[in-house]
């Protein structure tokens, strides 16, 4: 236990040390300071000329949020068109059929929201067409689309005036500058490790037992390295990082350690170095850092100790809680990988969640609520600002000072904003969890006649939230044991995506549009100093109260009860 530990320790300092240079070189991306980068100056020139864009221009609240959502509904329809047709289509040697319109609509949707929640397993739901031209190429664009919000949020802070910057430019620049360059290097890794990068038919092998099957492969390479970079996690076959296509063996796992959590951590750092306040970052660091190793222990202790119903069978438990893990990888490293896609909304797994300890699924249930423990690709930072504005609220009203943010005084329609969009996104899983509740009891025969849930009782219930509350956080993960390709389930989810991706982007670019039109406030004793540890505590208590509180009824229903069932 003491080896793995220290492991893992060092890859976290691995990411930190590769995050820090990167977090600079974003900052000059977006500062404009991009000397030396002639090739691909020429090259945006051409883009911005074809779109018609200037990049000196700059945009205002409605000029910006009509361009993203324009953007977005854009390539929305582009990607269900293809879905539709794709079993009539190019590329499909496999002979896979056209998806249904639902699953169609739902899987664009988890696509362009980067929840990459699939109802569908790749191997038999799509073809190599939709594979390269919608869902790789929508994880490129839900993540240009967010990093480019979070981006504008702290030009925001940054500057006095009623600019958010140019949501084209900067689109664009996080494609060119950032996510091809790394999604490149990432696939030339994978490959030399082993990760198939073809267009081929399916293999058909016969095995030592002389039976015959049929190995899907396809253009793998291609879709693994953005699914981790743009924390997407859409993977190209049904286990995702468990298939061993996507996760050839140990090396590979840590490169998918270290680019999952790369661009989150390097924001972190482009914020410091973007508004020259390195103290702040460091706070936010820290809370992020903090809130990490809190999800991730838990969920590694109660893999690692096992499962005391397999004990009671007289089964050695020593090797820890190994149903729906892979034996490559052990119960540590699987539930170390599992904490960490936890904050990350990647949702990327290597093992089956529906397998693991009732209480393991706590700590995976806070971490996505919260979504800000260094959460996505931009989306990281829009989730915790509106953590950042009711502490800083709260903690100003508390000591009798002037609630200020970075300089900007907060006032009545930020903190309205902020508190609104933060309980929304608490209600919504928990509405939508209540309504299929009521309809599985409202049905006749109930889940026999459905066939919704693979496992009744709390354990089913925890299933029911846990889908509800990965789509709206954006993390895509699940417990599986769910029939969840029905109507209700692809419209209900896809509601829950598009609540939990669009509604904090409009929010924290309103808040952020507010603040920039307000003068910065001199630094003086009556202003309460967001850069200190103090407030990092005290901003890390609020997370955990606000998102413990809302929820704990369900985790009585769900979990805990389980947990005391198998106990008994």
């Amino acid at each position: 236990m003491m080896i793995d530990a220290v492991g893992s320790l060092l890859l976290f300092f691995i990411v930190v040390i590769l995050s820090w240079p990167l977090g600079k070189y974003m900052s000059k991306v977006y500062k404009d300071d991009l000397s030396g980068d002639g090739l691909l100056t020429k090259a945006e020139r051409k883009i911005f000329r074809l779109m018609k864009v200037n990049p000196s221009s700059t945009m205002n609240i409605r000029q910006y949020l009509l361009a993203f959502a324009t953007v977005n509904m854009i390539w929305l329809l582009y990607g269900f068109g293809i879905l539709l047709v794709q079993g009539q289509s190019l590329l499909n040697p496999a002979g896979n059929p056209s998806m249904e319109w639902t699953l169609a609509l739902h899987s664009v949707i988890s696509f362009i929201t980067s929840t990459n929640q699939q109802h569908y397993s790749g191997e038999t739901g799509a073809t190599y067409l939709s594979q390269i031209s919608v869902f790789t190429l929508l994880q490129f664009v839900s993540a240009a689309a967010s990093l480019s919000v979070g981006v504008a949020v702290i030009r925001c802070l940054k500057r006095t005036g009623q600019q958010l910057g140019n949501f084209y430019v900067d689109f664009i620049r996080s494609c060119t500058r950032i996510l091809f360059p790394l999604a490149i290097l990432a696939a030339t890794f994978f490959i030399f490790r082993g990760m198939p990068m073809t267009f081929n038919s399916p293999e058909t092998v016969v095995s030592l037992q002389g039976d015959t099957s049929v190995v899907a492969t396809g253009p793998v390479a291609a879709m693994i390295p953005i699914k981790e970079l743009g924390s997407n996690g859409g993977g190209y076959f049904g286990t995702n990082n468990a298939h061993p296509f996507e996760n050839p063996d140990s090396i590979s796992f840590v490169i998918h350690y270290i680019i999952v959590l790369l661009l989150p951590m390097a924001f972190i750092f482009f914020i410091g170095y973007f508004l020259e306040n390195r103290k702040f970052a460091n706070m936010i660091l820290g809370v992020m850092t903090l809130g990490l190793v809190l999800i991730t222990i838990p969920i590694v202790w109660q893999e690692t100790n096992g499962n005391p119903l397999v004990s009671k069978m007289g089964i050695d438990t020593s090797s820890g809680n190994m149903e729906g893990k892979e034996i490559r990888f052990g119960s540590y490293y699987t539930s170390f990988y599992s904490g960490e896609n936890a904050v990350v909304p990647a949702g990327t797994i290597t093992s089956m969640l529906d397998s693991y300890m009732p209480l393991s699924g706590i700590p995976m249930l806070i971490g996505m609520q919260v979504d800000g423990f260094f959460g996505g690709l931009g989306t990281g930072l829009i989730n915790i600002f509106y953590y950042l504005i009711v502490a800083a609220f709260l903690g100003c009203q508390m000591i009798g000072r002037t609630p200020v943010l970075l300089g900007r005084k907060i006032g009545l329609p930020e903190m309205q904003l902020a508190t609104g969009v933060a309980v929304l996104q608490l209600l919504v899983p928990l509405a939508l969890t209540a309504i299929a509740c009521f309809v599985i009891n409202e049905t006749p025969g109930g889940n026999a006649t459905l066939g919704w849930l693979g496992n009744s009782g709390a354990h089913g219930f925890t299933t029911m939230f846990y889908e509800y509350v990965s789509a709206t956080a954006g993390n895509g993960s699940g417990f599986e044991a769910l029939g969840d390709n029905t109507a209700f389930w692809n419209l209900s989810t896809s509601i829950a995506m598009f609540s939990g991706r669009f509604v904090p982007i409009a929010g924290v670019l309103i808040i952020a549009f507010l603040l920039s039109k307000k003068k910065s406030a001199e630094t003086s004793d009556g202003v309460l100093k967001t850069e200190t540890a103090t407030f990092g505590l005290f901003l890390f208590m609020v997370i955990i109260l606000l998102n413990a509180l809302s929820t704990l009824p369900v985790f009585a229903l769900g979990p805990l009860q389980e947990y005391f069932q198998m106990s008994h």
